[in-house]
């Protein structure tokens, strides 16, 4: 009997089995995110230990980038629970690089981005995952883009044009609306040819990939839609 069929059902069921930890491993990590952000934001504790340990903000910027890159490289080496082991600890480390978010943009504004954002990125996945449309060329020139976008923000740390701002962020919103629906075939179609004893690897890197779609998404659109405090 195949590794397929042992699992119940055939590729279809592998396929749509494999999609639903997908998304129940990116919602765990999405809500470990907002409540340690949340937490952290409404703690006076945390508040002055943040502002006056400049370190601590290089070692989490470091942090949040160096994890998704070593599970990225290391997936076929872990094991699924060192994996996602190191996902969700990813996911509280993101959650506190994430909390001033809290302290500059109103509370309303930050729960309406949310909402847009859940609405945007469910319908690009649902598109990723129902289209038969071959999105791998898109999804290479959309990671090039990312390239130079990434730039983009680099030079405009430095120019602080409020105009290149708004491009930077209309762009980006763009870019991760397409990466979602990419990123969501992507794991789909690996997800058909995966053997079984591989599947919990690629639930949680595609849960990875569609997480950073979503922060990243969310976080331009907060650009846009967020309204600050003490305005």
């Amino acid at each position: 009997m195949s590794n397929y069929n042992s699992f119940g059902g055939g590729t279809q069921s592998l396929v749509a089995s494999t999609m639903k930890v997908v998304y129940l491993k990116m919602a765990i990590a999405l809500a470990v995110t907002g409540l340690v952000s949340f937490f952290a934001a409404n703690s006076p504790a945390f508040q002055h230990f943040y502002i006056t340990n400049r370190w601590f903000i290089w070692v989490l910027m470091l942090a949040t980038m160096a994890i998704p890159l070593g599970i990225g490289a290391g997936i076929q080496r872990l094991s699924t629970g060192t994996a996602t082991l190191l996902f969700y600890v990813y996911a509280v480390l993101n959650g506190l690089w994430l909390t001033p978010i809290f302290w500059v943009y109103t509370a309303t504004s930050i729960a309406k981005t949310f909402f847009i954002t859940a609405g945007t990125f469910g319908a690009m996945s649902i598109y990723g995952y129902t289209t038969g449309e071959d999105l791998s060329k898109m999804g290479k020139i959309l990671t090039m883009a990312l390239i130079g976008l990434f730039i983009a923000m680099i030079v405009n740390i430095f120019a602080r044009s409020t105009a290149m701002e708004w491009i930077i962020s209309i762009v980006g919103v763009l870019l991760f609306v397409g990466l979602t629906a990419w990123d969501t075939q992507k794991i789909k179609n690996l997800a058909q040819m995966m053997p079984y004893d591989q599947v919990g690897r690629l639930a949680t890197l595609g849960a990875l990939n569609l997480y950073l779609d979503f922060i990243n998404l969310f976080l331009f659109l907060l650009r846009i839609f967020g309204g600050r405090n003490n305005q």
